[in-house]
């Protein structure tokens, strides 16, 4: 895909004036385990995917950021999951993120995963933020003017 073609098609999900973003998730036969209901280690990328689609929300996007001069990447380094129901094959979901604190050189975020009003997933995620030899680093301004705006 060309870099035109990335940009064009811009964030899947929204991100609202209090800093929640929504992201809609389809849930695949790739997703789901023999039962047709989705494997437990999909919801880490759903999350995953919906931390990388806020970023681009908020202007930035990981590509660039690990391209710049000042060389920004990120890495999980730790995260609480609660498992709270099954979603199933088919399933139209929304992934919920709301970061909590920026700080240092770590960034906070409040992942959730609903289909409709029935809570299936929640995760409190605590990312690292790495310079370009993988040590941690204090949050470089450009990503916090970015994100202040949207920590709840």
């Amino acid at each position: 895909m060309s870099d035109r073609v990335a940009d064009e098609l811009g964030p899947a999900g929204s991100l609202s004036d209090d800093g929640l973003h929504v992201m809609p998730v389809r849930v695949y036969y790739e997703d789901t385990d023999a039962s047709g209901i989705v494997y437990h280690a999909n919801y880490l990328r759903f999350i995953e995917r919906a931390r990388t689609d806020v970023l681009r929300c908020a202007g930035l996007d990981h590509r660039r950021m690990m391209d710049a001069e000042d060389s920004t990447a990120f890495a999980v380094r730790q995260m609480d999951i609660r498992f709270h129901a099954p979603a199933r094959l088919d399933d139209a979901l929304e992934v919920r993120t709301r970061f909590t604190e920026l700080r240092g050189a770590r960034i906070r975020a409040a992942q959730s995963v609903w289909r409709g009003e029935t809570l299936l997933f929640e995760a409190q995620v605590e990312v690292a933020v790495l310079d370009e030899t993988g040590r941690a680093r204090r949050i470089p301004a450009f990503v916090r003017d970015a994100l202040a705006a949207y920590v709840g």
